[in-house]
């Protein structure tokens, strides 16, 4: 906590400037983030809250910008010229429009936003206008956004996702029983919509999927008949609502001691659950996608860690990984290709901690691009309290 304090005063300090400094800064970026400045400090810029407290709702930004500092640190090593912009989005004395029309925003060449789902048109719409790629760290979700050859998600959609993890039943799971079990719900039709869809679309051959609602309150006797002792039944949890998949996965746990076989997938909402190592969910494998994985095994991550652990006393959390690979990705392709980046926002050269394969996505009707998005899934598996890596 004392080292989170460090860095908001340092903010503070800094008016939200930082520079990789050089004599002549030639490449210009800004970074949104919702740092609650205003909320931790009072215009006298003491400390709003207790000595030994820190609030919650400020870590994620502040774990990205985390990220980005060291990032920043480690291309000013390069001698990298740039000039970067933080821009507290949840500051008393500017919107966001009002920040997104500031001077140092009028001739940057890249934005790396974290945000939410209502401000993402905001900054892509922004990007849109001053021909500047905005880069999303945080959404898998398009916010509305079409029609921008300027705006890249890095966390994949709910549509996305729905795909990698039917091509990876095909792959894996198409001799065996599969059955979606799902409540009610607008998001849980969506899912079973995307799956209905790809069926019809793929080149491989469809799965048999057969589909069993569910109320929140189901009992192990509501599973038993769609399962089996000697054959595999992939058992889908088919809702994002975490406590659903939850109940689901330690029931099915329950049943597999008593001899029915069966794996459970999940939805990308699993990758944020750890109760997965608790002794009620021994003995079943469970599956689902991320694309954000990353074992820390590399010579950065390490580094990453290390500094954590040394000044810190802390584990850099993911959001602080995701951070650094952004912007020290999006960085050195922008001093590559220069007023060329918008083009080539898909090239993997730079990738770090993990592969991004960002695609267009296209608008199939008229043919035109909407947007770009990463594309690369990984599937994750939990297996008595320990995961790893099953692509």
């Amino acid at each position: 906590m004392r080292i989170q304090l460090l860095v908001l005063f340092f903010l503070l300090s800094q008016g939200l400037k930082t520079s990789a400094q050089t004599a002549a800064p030639v490449y210009k970026i800004a970074l949104f983030a919702p740092l609650y400045l205003d909320s931790a400090f009072d215009d006298n810029s003491e400390y709003r809250y207790a000595k030994n407290s820190f609030p919650k709702f400020i870590n994620p930004g502040l774990e990205f910008y985390e990220g980005a500092q060291l990032a920043l640190d480690s291309l000013n090593k390069e001698k990298v010229p740039l000039e970067v912009h933080v821009f507290d989005t949840r500051a008393a004395n500017k919107t966001i429009q009002e920040q997104l029309a500031s001077p140092e925003i009028s001739n940057a060449s890249l934005l790396i936003i974290y945000c939410s789902a209502s401000e993402i048109k905001t900054f892509a719409d922004a990007g849109l206008r001053k021909n500047i790629p905005v880069v999303n760290v945080n959404l898998p979700n398009d916010g509305g956004v079409t029609g921008n050859p300027f705006f890249v998600m890095l966390n994949s959609t709910l549509k996305t996702q729905c795909e990698g993890i039917y091509r990876y039943m095909q792959k894996q799971y198409a001799l065996d029983r599969i059955v979606v079990f799902r409540k009610k719900g607008t998001l849980e039709d969506r899912i079973r919509g995307y799956f209905d869809d790809y069926a019809k679309s793929t080149n491989g051959i469809p799965l048999k999927l057969k589909y069993v609602e569910l109320s929140d309150s189901f009992q192990l006797k509501q599973l038993i008949p769609h399962l089996d002792t000697t054959q595999l039944t992939l058992c889908v949890a088919g809702s994002l609502d975490e406590n659903f998949g939850k109940r689901l996965t330690a029931q099915l746990a329950a049943l597999k001691k008593q001899n029915y076989k069966a794996a459970v997938m999940g939805m990308p909402t699993w990758d944020g659950i750890k109760d997965f190592t608790k002794p009620e969910y021994r003995g079943i494998e469970i599956i689902y996608s991320t694309p954000f994985y990353n074992p820390r095994t590399d010579k950065v991550s390490q580094s990453i860690t290390t500094v954590f652990n040394t000044r810190m006393y802390a584990r850099p959390s993911d959001m602080v990984m995701r951070g650094y690979e952004t912007v020290w990705r999006f960085v050195k392709l922008l001093t590559t290709y220069k007023n060329d980046l918008a083009s080539n926002l898909s090239r993997k050269e730079f990738n770090l901690f993990r592969e991004i394969d960002i695609q267009p996505v296209l608008n199939r009707q008229q043919m035109t691009l909407e947007y770009f998005e990463n594309k690369k899934l990984y599937f994750l598996k939990w297996q008595d309290g320990i995961i790893k890596s099953v692509n």
